[in-house]
């Protein structure tokens, strides 16, 4: 075949063979079949598919053809087979350039180089090998990542050959790639994508991973727990394992259901294997192993930890390290194996305890950091020990003294023995070891190498339910003092949200009583707001320490203003970007804020032009505008009443808004009925409408979305709402009557009781005036945010007016102005029955 003549009609033809007319396609890859035995037409393939301006579908067929070439008449036994010399001519064509553009092209590129390979190398080849590991070499990305995916396969496919001579060849030619090769990274990334494929795959196809479950495990436990790993294994490739071994451990797919019966076929086939597979000797040596082995403190982590131990705590806490990291790695998948076979591992574990029972010498470094690995599982297992561990006794007898050693070799097990109390604080630790505890808190914070470990990864002493605030309060000058000592020397944003944390924690367990020991804190938190202003997420942790503040100052709270007013302004505005992470934490700071102030302020009200933006928002549910609507009154709400009303119109989808929305139109209707009108003339002309036509539609969606209303005390809102409309001559409130009087019996259902004396109703929400409340001994006196709440409520009319008298008054003052004859016919509008029931209600008025 000449080359010159025959590039272009195969070309052609190729370009035919790539059309959708089968007329065209057809006798273009017949063409192509009579050529297949031609002497120089696997050269020009080759040259096409090398050729890159070229139309790709062309140079993707050309180099399929040129690889089923190779199955047919490659050998040289077989029927035209291609000659020697083209053969060399095509071995030297296809290693001149490592450079395909095409992914799916270079990979077919590979595959072929390895068919060549399996026949030809390493005698007919033996350049192959050198030119691949000098291309791995190279700088050129693109070069490299080739050259490794033709090594790859080219590996692959002669490690696959079984003859004892083959397997000498494939010998000779591993020893080319030695263990100190340059080659070794890419070889490493080329193991790791591939281990993630099995991830992927395990993950996103449970169901189909099933039949590969023996094998994974097998492959995992094999290099990760037994000596066949040591040499070879690699940190990522670890961690890759471990978390196969994860997966599949904890993957809901495969656990049946309760029932047996009802579990699905698949899962059982799953939940067989791997009980088969996690034998008792197997659990034994994966759960000594992680603990002996990989909980074990490397040297460089000590020496981290020496120079810098704040960044040490930090990264050990990392968000999904656990994914990449061997440490965080290993524990997870120890918690995920001790959880799922707690039975066990719970004698191995506490096996290991008891070795190391007394103190450790100082001397023996090997025996300090088994300690600290074993009760960092210990911790870590503290839920899954509950029944298996008598944690005050071990706390008194073992740990206790342990704290007491002040060598500074030990300060590794100080370190870890304060992070295990935190770690069973929540869980099992008596009350009565509470001031003890406190006493080991203070000594330990002197510390902070110490203290890092025990604030970011373990609960507050003060965060659980057996916490007594009387215990606390003769350590809280000292300890709230030395978290703030701490707060102003830590560097890591992570570690001042943490110790932000304890201090919230701190103040609202305390309340009242912190108030002495704030002033310092107080002058710190703007400077560290300005700070932070790049870190949101610290932010928001100044603003739930705020929050807690506030609750803890009361009243004076007020002399926060200038600090604490901005940062609700900011926090709040939803035309600043920061308002994404901040605003349901600045809500809450805003409402507390409100609900302690001793007056409002012009400078509280300036906050209110936020407002209007936030009710615009259809996906926020601003409860606050409606609890702060009895501290402030509703003409506070004058800016955000047009999309309020708009709303209500409109009939707003979401139910808690529309709740909302109809609350704060109660509040005006109810409080301000003058501004009500005023707003519905504003709202007509806007509209375009007439008002009574306007008026009709609020009230009719009013009565049609009542449902969404489920609160008492805003239903009773709405009802009152609605009946201060009466008396009225107005046609459209006379024809929505009906609707008014069925809204105030359902209320009248929620909010009347019986008095089982005398047989009569009584509205539940009335306050007539304000009692201080009798105490046992073992209740908390009111806080003075309570009484301030108290006082509130008794000028509000949901509390101040009885419904049932309000529905008489009404009534009977409907009935004035039309007369009997004209009311009867209105009251002909309500249901009998709705009727009989409101007559109930209103017997003895």
């Amino acid at each position: 075949m000449d080359m010159d003549s025959a590039s272009s009609v195969v070309l052609q033809a190729l370009t035919q063979a790539t059309s959708q007319d089968t007329a065209v396609l057809k006798p273009a890859e017949e063409q192509l079949r009579q050529w297949e035995t031609q002497p120089g037409f696997y050269s020009v393939l080759l040259n096409i598919f090398n050729n890159h301006m070229l139309d790709v579908n062309v140079r993707w067929l050309a180099v399929l053809y040129f690889k089923n070439g190779i199955d047919r008449y490659w050998r040289r036994v077989a029927p035209h087979a291609l000659s020697e010399e083209e053969k060399m001519s095509l071995r030297a064509g296809l290693i001149t350039n490592f450079n395909e553009p095409v992914n799916q092209i270079a990979t077919q590129i590979a595959v072929l180089i390895a068919k060549v390979a399996r026949l030809d190398c390493p005698r007919q080849w033996p350049e192959l090998i050198p030119i691949l590991l000098e291309s791995v070499k190279g700088q050129d990305g693109l070069q490299q990542h080739r050259a490794l995916l033709t090594f790859y396969h080219v590996t692959k496919t002669l490690a696959s050959k079984r003859l004892a001579q083959d397997k000498r060849l494939f010998q000779d030619v591993s020893r080319q790639v030695g263990p100190d090769s340059t080659c070794r990274e890419k070889l490493e990334k080329t193991i790791i994508l591939y281990t993630k494929v099995l991830l992927d795959f395990l993950e996103y196809h449970p169901c189909a991973f099933i039949p590969l479950i023996q094998r994974s495990l097998e492959f995992a436990v094999s290099y990760v727990f037994t000596p066949a790993g040591e040499g070879v294994t690699f940190e990522r490739f670890i961690v890759q394992c471990m978390n196969l071994i994860k997966m599949i451990v904890k993957n809901d797919a495969y656990k049946p259901a309760k029932n047996i019966d009802d579990s699905k076929p698949e899962s059982l086939e799953a939940h067989r294997i791997k009980t088969a597979f996690f034998t008792h000797p197997t659990l034994t040596e994966i759960g000594r192993r992680l603990v002996s082995h990989y909980f074990l403190l490397t040297e460089e982590e000590l020496a981290m930890w020496e120079e810098d131990p704040e960044s040490f705590a930090v990264e050990e806490t990392g968000g999904d390290s656990w994914k990449y990291s061997l440490r965080p790695c290993t524990e997870v998948l120890f918690l995920d194996i001790f959880h799922n076979y707690s039975q066990t591992l719970t004698p191995v574990l506490l096996e290991m305890v008891q070795n190391l029972q007394g103190p450790t010498s100082v001397e023996d470094p090997v025996q300090l950091l088994m300690k600290d690995a074993v009760y960092n599982a210990v911790g870590l297992a503290a839920y899954e020990l509950f029944d298996n561990v008598d944690f005050d006794q071990w706390f008194k007898n073992q740990l206790l003294g342990e704290l007491q050693v002040s060598h500074h070799r030990y300060k590794l097990i100080r370190r870890r023995v304060i992070w295990l109390i935190g770690q069973w604080i929540s869980v099992k630790f008596k009350s009565d070891l509470r001031p003890l505890l406190y006493e080991v808190i203070l000594s330990l914070m002197q510390d902070p190498d110490l203290v890092f470990d025990f604030l970011l990864n373990s609960s507050p002493p003060v965060d659980d339910f057996e916490f007594r605030t009387e215990q606390f309060l003769p350590y809280l000058e000292s300890i709230f003092g030395l978290l703030f000592q701490l707060l102003q020397q830590v560097t890591e944003c992570d570690t001042k949200m943490q110790v932000l944390h304890v201090i919230s924690c701190v103040i609202e367990r305390v309340n009242i009583q912190i108030r002495p020991y704030v002033g310092c804190l107080v002058q710190y938190l703007p400077l560290l707001w300005k700070q932070s202003e790049e870190h949101n997420m610290l932010r928001c942790a100044i603003l739930t320490t705020l929050i807690h503040l506030v609750q803890g100052l009361g009243a004076e709270s007020k002399n926060l203003y200038p600090f604490l007013l901005p940062v609700i302004q900011l926090s709040t505005d939803v035309s600043q970007p920061p308002h994404v992470y901040l605003l349901e934490d600045g809500l809450e700071l805003w409402l507390v804020t409100l609900e302690n102030s001793p007056a409002i302020t012009p400078e509280l009200l300036r906050i209110f032009q936020n407002m209007s933006a936030l009710l615009g928002d259809e996906n926020l549910v601003v409860e606050i505008a409606l609890k702060v609507s009895p501290i402030l009154g509703a003409h506070m709400f004058q800016p955000l009443l047009p999309a309020v009303f708009r709303g209500i119109v409109d009939g707003e989808r979401y139910p808690v808004v529309m709740s909302t929305y109809l609350g704060i139109m109660g509040r005006v209707l109810l409080q301000n009925s003058s501004f009500f009108s005023s707003l519905l003339t504003q709202m007509a002309s806007e509209c375009n409408q007439e008002m009574d036509q306007l008026l009709g539609s609020v009230i009719e969606m009013w009565v049609d979305r009542m449902d969404n209303i489920t609160q008492p005390e805003r239903r009773k809102l709405s009802s009152l709402a609605l009946l201060s409309l009466l008396p009225s001559d107005n046609s459209v409130i006379q024809d929505k009557f009906c609707g008014i009087i069925n809204i105030c019996v359902e209320a009248l259902h929620d909010v009347m009781t019986e008095d089982p004396d005398t047989g009569t109703f009584k509205d539940c929400m009335l306050m007539s005036h304000f009692e201080e409340p009798k105490l046992s001994d073992d209740e908390e006196p009111p806080t003075e945010q309570d009484k301030r709440k108290k006082l509130l409520a008794l000028e509000d009319p949901v509390h101040s007016v009885s419904l049932q008298q309000f529905v008489y008054e009404k009534l009977k003052a409907q009935q004035a102005m039309m007369g009997d004859q004209g009311f009867g016919v209105l009251m002909e509008t309500v249901d009998t029955e709705i009727v009989r029931q409101l007559q109930e209600f209103l017997q003895g008025l």
